[in-house]
């Protein structure tokens, strides 16, 4: 193999998955810090500490500029030290908000307010006067006057899409972080057979909290009733893996991040008594001494994800590509037309495998971990249908962390 063509692939695998998560910038959707439940400030907050360090929109206070990306039409609200108003005309966190997410590439916070069927997003480095965008969420329509078509969970996945999820469950949609976002309804959430009482659908159980994703392509719904599901996003299909325990009486948890050890933060938008931590695999909840117990949190954003650590065992620095005529998997079809494709194992060892899809930039646009059994083995890989045409890098990579497949293909 060209000396060249080893390096590249070593540094593709290694610049995107062996750098620890370094995020402690935080946002938060809090009240006025009154022992109040009015969700429309946004504050930063550092997860290690638990502490709000800055507010880059405050209701009462904070001038703004909001446009309509379709329309076209901007509404500005200069700075004041009395407006109390909770519906200003396009007020951008007008009818509070539970459903927010932080996209690092772009430096966008998106979020949606309830009893709207609205993504909005706003530049957090523009901290002067900030500007807000706006955009309908297709022809979905939310009732005022039902909570269920209310969207309360949001997430930037490890494709780099943006994920909402309405209240019920029957509403879930992606969306690209752009300069003019692309909606897409993907349908509803399908329960998992194990699931039984615990139904992802469910107001008692399931309803409300947040949601968080993983390095491998999952998402998490945290439940304001404490119960986790994980999602997968190809399939819908959620399935209950727990409930939280350790939580005060009353704490509902209404807010999720991942922080940089890999751990889960919680914070409630009912009950002031600070952060909680846990980790995913005993979902044993914490308490976060000296954490912020001034304002209550409807929702958390960052760009951390769950499970990095372990995709950064599987590729990092140490990964021996080998050579081309070694290769043992196919991929078809090349070129992709529908959506997805698939890799043939036929003469690869049982084991534990990990597929990887970056651009020729090295971006990485997905992974997905996958066990080889015995015999031919094809496995299927699921494409988001917005994704955008050109030629793109498949990696096989084995336990041992080397490569056995690196093939171009290109999306049509």
């Amino acid at each position: 193999m060209n000396n060249k063509i080893l390096l590249t692939a070593t540094f593709i695998a290694s610049a995107f998955f062996s750098t620890a998560q370094q995020n402690k910038t935080t946002f938060a959707i809090t009240g006025d810090g009154n022992n109040d439940f009015v969700w429309m400030n946004i504050r930063q907050v550092d997860l290690t500490t638990g502490q709000v360090t800055k507010t880059l929109f405050d209701r009462t206070k904070s001038g703004y500029a909001m446009t309509d990306i379709n329309t076209k039409t901007t509404i500005t609200k200069a700075a004041s030290t009395n407006n109390t108003s909770f519906f200003a005309p396009l007020h951008p966190t007008e009818t509070f908000v539970a459903a927010a997410a932080f996209d690092k590439r772009t430096n966008k916070l998106f979020f949606t307010p309830m009893r709207k069927a609205e993504l909005r997003w706003m530049d957090v480095t523009n901290e002067s006067t900030p500007e807000f965008y706006t955009a309908h969420f297709g022809d979905y329509q939310v009732d005022p006057t039902d909570e269920a078509t209310n969207i309360t969970r949001m997430v930037i996945g490890a494709d780099g899409n943006g994920y909402a999820l309405s209240n019920d469950g029957n509403h879930f949609f992606s969306f690209t972080t752009g300069k003019k976002p692309v909606i897409t309804a993907l349908g509803n959430i399908i329960d998992a057979e194990s699931n039984r009482s615990v139904s992802i659908h469910n107001k008692c159980t399931s309803w409300g909290g947040d949601m968080i994703a993983d390095a491998f392509g999952k998402l998490y719904v945290i439940s304001a009733s404490h119960n986790v599901f994980v999602i997968d996003i190809n399939t819908r299909i959620a399935t209950h893996i727990g409930n939280i325990q350790g939580l005060p009486a009353g704490y509902t948890t209404n807010a999720a991040a991942v922080n940089d050890n890999g751990d889960i933060v919680v914070a409630s938008a009912n009950l002031f008594d600070g952060y909680y931590t846990l980790s995913l695999n005993n979902l044993k909840a914490v308490k976060m001494e000296g954490s912020d117990v001034k304002y209550n949190a409807s929702d958390f954003a960052n760009s951390n994800l769950l499970l990095q650590k372990e995709a950064n065992s599987l590729l990092n620095s140490t990964v021996v590509p080998v050579a081309t005529t070694a290769v043992d998997a196919k991929v078809f079809p090349n070129p992709v037309t529908n959506a997805s494709f698939n890799i043939l194992f036929d003469n690869q060892k049982e084991g534990k495998y990990m597929i990887t899809l970056t651009d020729l930039a090295g971006r990485t646009i997905l992974t997905k971990a996958i066990n080889k059994g015995t015999g031919i083995q094809t496995e299927k890989v699921g494409l988001n249908k917005m994704m955008a045409k050109g030629i793109y890098i498949v990696k096989v990579i084995d336990n041992n962390k080397t490569i056995v497949i690196n093939e171009k293909i290109v999306i049509q």
